[in-house]
């Protein structure tokens, strides 16, 4: 993910200070120096890292923190703060209009991911607001544009509303309305034409567009892998069409994520949603504090507990309760797990989100293997039924044969049997200790299985 080199370079600098039961001002200074390089290396606009440093420094060397009895806690503490701020201190929501329907315009520059992006916003705010929305494509220039977002609409089950290339974009946007109050679609989204670089045309083209729409909201969607850049494009679209937010597409890349440090504080506007991946899922509502968070190695607990009511099925997780209590927790379950898992999205970006993984040694720099989940998903599935269910009549022949159909080697089959029987040792363990003596032994993390 963005920020790597980053979030390195300031775990390191902040653990050195971390534990400090006294820091001087040397202390600060030094630290300071190290964080400046790295906002620097990170593609930090200058400015923003000169206020950035400035802030921090006084701060921290206030009577306050000098005083307190964990003054390196409390100088992370105001790095995370200010990080927070500078990325925009609160969550800034989407702004739905009060009368039907909401209207969104989506602008950027070719290449950007303005179309991909308009698609996954569309299915966020069906998911997560329960609305009805209608994509647009405005993008008269490139046919390509208007297929691949017939082709998305397809894939996502919503309408797309296209007139093809004869004929103007404001012409097609106001047909698009029309169509929108028609069907009663709660949101319309517009994909506009992007150029390479900013042009007279493009910009009254847009300016045509937003007079006749009156959008709600006016996204700039901005390639985060620009750097720099980044900033630039969105001063000069702030300027001439008067963006209400940004998105940041591919923060999941190789990107140093200068851009997400700089962009609110530059230019006013705040990041509204990151892409963080291809699924179509992929794209998150930005929050500067838990982002902070995960830059300073401090996890983010939040995101990964709206990914887990996102993609966990309630019942199914009522069940499974039942079946660790009642010990008949069989293969096919774990199964299931390991699918509802897999729907939350990378394993490694899911670690991220632990507080202190990053502490862990060897999950530092871990790269999960998704292939492996993928191998214990096809053994599973090469199992009969009663297979699944009592793993012990699972004999030498049997094995061969799961193996064989799974692609896989005996030796899988056996380490996934032998994991699967420790597991439900383990848990057989804990239920024991949770019954003999509740009130001397707390469990985190299992109470609610146990209650």
């Amino acid at each position: 993910m963005a920020f790597e080199g980053l979030a390195e370079r300031l775990q390191g600098t902040l653990q050195k200070i971390r534990g400090k039961g006294k820091v001087n001002e040397a202390d600060v200074k030094e630290m300071m120096r190290e964080v400046r390089f790295a906002l620097i290396e990170a593609d930090v606009n200058l400015k923003v890292v000169r206020e950035f440093v400035k802030t921090v420094s006084e701060k921290a060397v206030g009577s306050d923190v000098m005083k307190s009895l964990t003054p390196g806690q409390q100088v992370v503490k105001i790095v995370k703060d200010e990080l927070t701020n500078l990325m925009g201190g609160e969550q800034e929501q989407i702004k739905f209009s009060r009368k039907s329907p909401t209207v969104i315009m989506m602008v950027g520059l070719q290449g950007a991911g303005k179309t991909t992006t308009s698609g996954k916003l569309a299915t966020l705010l069906r998911k997560r607001h329960n609305r009805k929305p209608l994509l647009v494509a405005a993008d008269v220039y490139r046919p390509a544009a208007i297929e691949q977002l017939e082709t998305l609409g397809k894939q996502l089950t919503i309408p797309v509303f296209s007139r093809g290339t004869d004929i103007s974009p404001v012409e097609i946007v106001r047909q698009a309305l029309e169509e929108a109050e028609k069907e009663h679609h709660d949101i319309v989204i517009v994909d506009t034409a992007g150029r390479l670089h900013v042009d007279e045309k493009l910009m009254q083209e847009l300016a045509d567009i937003h007079e006749l729409s009156s959008p709600d909201e006016v996204f700039l969607v901005v390639d985060a892998m620009t750097g720099q850049d980044a900033v630039n494009v969105a001063q000069n679209f702030n300027e001439t069409v008067g963006i209400t937010g940004v998105v940041l597409t591919k923060l999941d890349g190789d990107t140093r994520g200068g851009a997400a440090l700089s962009i609110r504080s530059v230019t006013g506007k705040p990041i509204k949603f990151v892409g963080v991946g291809e699924r179509m899922d992929a794209l998150e509502p930005f929050h500067p504090e838990r982002m902070a968070s995960r830059i300073l190695g401090m996890g983010d607990v939040m995101s990964l507990i709206e990914k887990a009511q996102d993609n966990v099925d309630e019942e199914k997780a009522k069940e499974l309760e039942e079946k660790f209590r009642t010990q008949s927790f069989t293969l096919d379950d774990f199964l299931d797990q390991l699918q509802q898992v897999k729907k939350m999205g990378p394993l490694d970006e899911l670690l991220k989100m632990m507080p202190g993984a990053g502490k862990i040694k060897g999950l530092e720099n871990a790269q999960v293997d998704e292939g492996q989940m993928g191998r214990v998903e096809a053994v599973i599935q090469s199992m009969t039924s009663k297979e699944r269910t009592a793993p012990e009549i699972i004999n030498a022949s049997r094995r061969r044969r799961i193996a064989k159909g799974s692609g896989t080697t005996i030796q899988e089959v056996n380490r996934l049997l032998k994991q699967f029987e420790e597991m439900k040792k383990m848990v057989k363990q804990m239920t024991n200790m949770q019954q003999r003596g509740k009130k001397r032994m707390k469990m985190p993390g299992f109470d609610s299985f146990f209650k």
